[in-house]
């Protein structure tokens, strides 16, 4: 008796949107541009104090650069795993999807490790105490045992270390939902936003230690997560005729540009707007306000951006696509030199110019490990089998 779980059964509503959204020849650059222009945009928004992070989104907005990442982490987890859930069962597929989550919890606790020890080692022989309270980390100094258990059950968190430990929760209850989504897609969707409407009314959160709840709520993100896969198993060709709508467009931009004057206008003590948003709009459970300004972008972009637009081929935009497509290295990398990046202009200067060579500096290092990274996966680690092989190969005529 085969212990193999059976395929997903296919319907017309189902295969088409795997067969041809998860196609390697496929692929949508514009994807791994966006969540590789994600990378450095969080990376220079947890820098403290640097003026370079006003380039990115999260000055003009509701939405910032983590719901890209988490809206296309969505998408790209359900292009892999439901083909090869298709391909080779929901057990096979499901089997990938935990080496996947093993991957991303060991690249997590290696950086929880390496940038707890470059906090304590800065606060201790700098004589920067204070980094140790700012960055959450006194706990492990108090209360090394315990905390350092709750850092392992992903409870304790120090600061700007959120995004992975959500990404890990999300990608662990991703096998129910995808073969729920291969079946069913919308009713998937209807049923992630249910989850998400009683979140928020009950308050549902996972814990934190020492006290609190988790700054990126599961319950409420995995709303964003779920609409990326959606959209990438047909939703989004489903919603096209909807986007291509002029009235929806003017719609957009009207919010968008409501968005732009609201916060704006709170940063510089202007709007006031800004009370009714102070619940709407925050972070940690996803305000319905959050989703729609991330969406309503979505729309501008697939109407600038195309598939097919020849700057995706541009060597302008190729640094950017490859962090995109090597995006945990690079996440994990630009976490850490944020922290660098903080040191050097607490340390020595925080002059503007000095800001600029930092900010520039640590996206060339994302850069450069996408592409190592990159580049080392194209190495042939059979060849040496391969020339084995062909040594001990008998000659014709011999």
């Amino acid at each position: 008796m085969s212990l193999a779980m059976p395929r997903p059964p296919v319907s017309m509503s189902t295969e088409r949107p795997i067969a041809k959204e998860t196609s390697p020849s496929k692929r949508d650059l514009r994807l791994d541009l966006f969540r590789g222009l994600a990378n450095w945009a969080i990376f220079l928004d947890h820098i403290p104090n640097n003026l370079v992070a006003w380039v990115t989104t999260r000055n003009y907005g509701f939405s910032d650069a983590a719901d890209v990442f988490v809206f296309i982490s969505g998408y790209t987890a359900a292009f892999i795993y439901a083909r090869r859930m298709a391909a080779q069962g929901y057990l096979a597929g499901t089997a990938l999807l935990i080496r996947r989550v093993w991957q991303l919890y060991v690249a997590h606790i290696l950086l929880f490790v390496f940038y707890a020890a470059a906090i304590g080692y800065v606060a201790q022989d700098y004589g920067h105490s204070h980094l140790l309270d700012e960055f959450n980390v006194a706990g492990l100094i108090e209360q090394p045992v315990a905390t350092l258990t709750q850092g392992l059950l992903l409870r304790f968190k120090p600061l700007n270390l959120d995004v992975l430990p959500l990404y890990i929760v999300l990608m662990a209850g991703f096998a129910p939902l995808l073969m729920l989504m291969m079946r069913a897609p919308n009713a998937a969707l209807a049923a992630a936003i249910t989850v998400y409407v009683l979140a928020r009314h009950f308050g549902w959160n996972f814990p934190a230690h020492p006290s609190g709840g988790w700054y990126f709520n599961p319950f409420t993100w995995q709303l964003l997560f779920t609409m990326g896969a959606w959209a990438a198993l047909g939703g989004a060709s489903r919603a096209q005729a909807l986007a291509r709508s002029r009235m929806i467009l003017t719609a957009s931009v009207a919010f968008v540009v409501f968005a732009f004057v609201v916060t704006v206008g709170a940063r510089l003590g202007l709007s006031t707007l800004l009370p009714m948003f102070d619940v709407l709009s925050e972070k940690t459970n996803l305000a319905p306000y959050r989703i729609l300004h991330f969406l309503a972008l979505a729309v501008i972009v697939v109407r600038l951006v195309p598939r097919n637009w020849k700057g995706l081929d541009s060597k302008l935009a190729r640094p950017a696509i490859v962090c995109g497509q090597r995006s945990l290295e690079v996440f994990c990398t630009g976490i850490f030199l944020s922290f660098v990046g903080h040191f050097i202009l607490e340390m020595y200067s925080d002059r503007l110019l000095t800001q600029i060579g930092v900010s520039i500096g640590g996206i060339l290092l994302m850069t450069a490990v996408a592409l190592y990274r990159t580049w080392s996966r194209t190495l042939d680690v059979r060849s040496p089998r391969a020339s084995v092989a062909r040594c001990n190969r008998p000659e014709k005529g011999g």
